[in-house]
C-alpha cells in the first residue's frame, strides 16, 4: 500500500458564485479553491465543493449569460505538415516519467533538492514533448500529457516559493507553520 495523489487542492480561484476574476469563467469542484478547506480538506468534504459551489455557479451564469452574445468565428484547425506519431509509446512513457517524479519528489514530504531534481526531470520531459507535439496531429493522449507537465511545473514552482509548512505544504527545509 502506498499513498497516491487523488485530488488537488486549489485551483481557480473563485467568489461564492463560483465567478473566476476573468469575465464569464466559472469554476466549480476540484478544479475551484473557494477556500472553504483552507490548508487542507477531510476525506468526502469535496462533495461540498462539488455540489453546492457547482449550484451556486450554475444559478449565477444562467442568470447572467442571456447578455453575452459570440463575436468572433474560431478559425478551423490547421494541422498541415504533421503526421501521427508513430510511437505512441513516447507518449505513455513520458506521463508515467512525469507521475513517478510527482510521486517520488513532490509527494507527502519535500525537500527544495527533490523539488528541484523534479524541475529539471519536468524540463527533459517538457522538452521531448514539445518536440513531439510540434510535428504531430494533435491527439487527446498529447495535450493531456502537456497538461500534467503544466500542473507538475505549477506544484513544484509553489511548493519551491514556500518558506513554510501548512496543511498539507510540508517541506523537512521549513517544518514550521508561520504566523500570518
Amino acid at each position: 500500500v502506498a499513498s497516491a495523489a487523488h485530488y488537488l487542492c486549489g485551483g481557480i480561484k473563485v467568489d461564492l458564485n463560483g465567478q473566476s476574476s476573468i469575465k464569464r469563467l466559472y469554476a466549480a469542484g476540484e478544479c475551484s479553491c473557494t477556500g472553504l478547506h483552507g490548508g487542507n480538506r477531510l476525506a468526502s468534504n469535496s462533495l461540498i465543493e462539488a455540489v453546492v459551489y457547482a449550484d451556486a455557479a450554475a444559478k449565477h451564469s444562467t442568470e447572467h449569460i442571456s447578455g453575452y452574445t459570440h463575436k468572433e468565428e474560431i478559425p478551423e484547425w490547421n494541422d498541415e505538415g504533421t503526421k501521427s506519431p508513430e510511437e505512441m509509446v513516447l507518449i505513455t512513457q513520458n506521463m508515467k516519467e512525469v507521475n513517478q517524479i510527482m510521486s517520488t519528489y513532490v509527494g507527502i514530504v519535500r525537500s527544495n533538492l527533490r523539488l528541484k531534481r523534479a524541475w529539471s526531470r519536468l524540463d527533459i520531459i517538457y522538452e521531448e514533448t514539445e518536440s513531439l507535439f510540434k510535428r504531430s496531429v494533435v491527439s487527446r493522449e498529447i495535450c493531456e500529457l502537456r497538461n500534467v507537465i503544466n500542473v507538475g511545473y505549477l506544484i513544484v514552482r509553489q511548493a519551491i516559493e514556500r518558506t513554510e509548512s501548512r496543511g498539507l505544504h510540508y517541506t523537512i527545509d521549513y517544518p514550521k507553520k508561520k504566523n500570518v
